[in-house]
């Protein structure tokens, strides 16, 4: 049977649709949420509200896009979780109405999971099994991915996760929201050597990203009341300086997870990981270590139904759909079902 799918992401601010055709997807529609800037972060009750009046605009658009009739559909997917409640519940209701009207199968999908299937969407693509370092504004974690569908979480963030290191280190200096891609930008033209900061050693495979966080503050705090143009004067350094930090913090455990499992094939997957400076810097960890990397499209990093859909896909060969009473998760781990 070649399926033709529909998924829906609702997870935070971004409110996305896609259309799968037998494995193949073939549109990525997303609307972005620029209403949060102003506030320095995506405020719950606004992304939702976004995402009510976004989404049929936005699968419209998906269906149109792709040449595809709601009665060519054989499922509708969703994000179940993890991500806002709010916001998840705006894509859940909606592809349970859209399955009921059309009497076809659910199928939810976890979000996390999804961003280490990205790498299915298009070639060349990993074999198992395979490591994922997994990035984003809410997680950080190092996946043993053993099948499509059978995962492992074998190191991950005992507290913050990177992305929000990346984004208060930039509130800290004075850069708008979202700061993450900001840092990365000004990095370009800084000197990585020119600070140094301290860091959280967690034990295993594990991260910590607080302790970093708060040592970055009072660096910012002292240095400002020397001089107080510190930051403007110099941003490119301090940017390159804390980037190279983030980023030796993250390769230093895949270089210890590699050695642990023995396993070369590493991909990245979640916002982060359309950071230029991880993408450079796993390149040439595999270059010289003789690892072989994936690394998905920008538009496959950040939130998107396109990888809602390829996790489809495979759930759907496997006739794991779900009941009507499936609700939406905050918090929902690898491996949950």
């Amino acid at each position: 049977m070649r399926p033709v799918i529909l998924a829906i992401e609702s997870s935070c601010d971004e409110t996305s649709a896609s259309v799968i055709r037998n494995g193949k997807v073939l549109n990525n529609i997303i609307a972005s949420q620029a209403v949060h800037q102003k506030y320095g972060g995506v405020v719950p009750e606004l992304a939702s509200r976004a995402h009510q009046q976004n989404i049929v605009a936005v699968v419209t658009e998906a269906l149109q896009n792709s040449a595809t009739r709601l009665t060519d559909l054989d499922a509708i997917a969703f994000t179940r979780g993890p991500g806002l409640m709010g916001s998840l519940l705006v894509g859940v209701s909606f592809a349970k109405g859209l399955g009921i009207g059309l009497n076809i199968p659910l199928i939810e999908v976890n979000h996390l999971e999804a961003h280490v299937l990205a790498h299915f969407i298009d070639d060349p693509v990993p074999t198992f099994p395979f490591l994922c370092l997994t990035v984003s504004g809410g997680h950080t974690q190092i996946v043993l991915v053993h099948d499509y569908l059978d995962m492992e979480v074998i190191g991950q963030t005992q507290d913050d996760a990177v992305g929000e290191a990346f984004d208060k280190a930039a509130k800290t200096m004075g850069l708008p929201y979202p700061g993450g891609p900001l840092i990365d930008k000004y990095a370009k033209l800084g000197d990585p050597k020119a600070f140094r900061f301290s860091e959280t050693i967690m034990p295993g495979l594990d991260f910590s990203f607080s302790g970093i966080k708060t040592a970055f503050l009072y660096f910012i705090r002292d240095e400002k009341r020397k001089n107080p143009n510190f930051v403007e004067e110099r941003l490119n350094d301090i940017c390159a300086s804390l980037q190279s930090h983030l980023v030796g913090m993250l390769l230093a455990r895949v270089k210890q997870a590699v050695t642990q499992t023995g396993i070369r094939q590493i991909a990245i997957a979640g916002g982060v990981s359309a950071n230029s400076g991880l993408r450079t810097s796993l390149k040439e960890s595999g270059e010289r270590n003789g690892w072989s990397i994936f690394i998905p499209e920008f538009q496959y990093c950040t939130d998107n139904a396109a990888m809602i859909a390829m996790a489809a896909h495979f759930k759907f060969q496997r006739k794991d759909f779900c009941s009507l009473e499936t609700a939406p998760l905050a918090r929902m781990p690898i491996g949950t079902r």
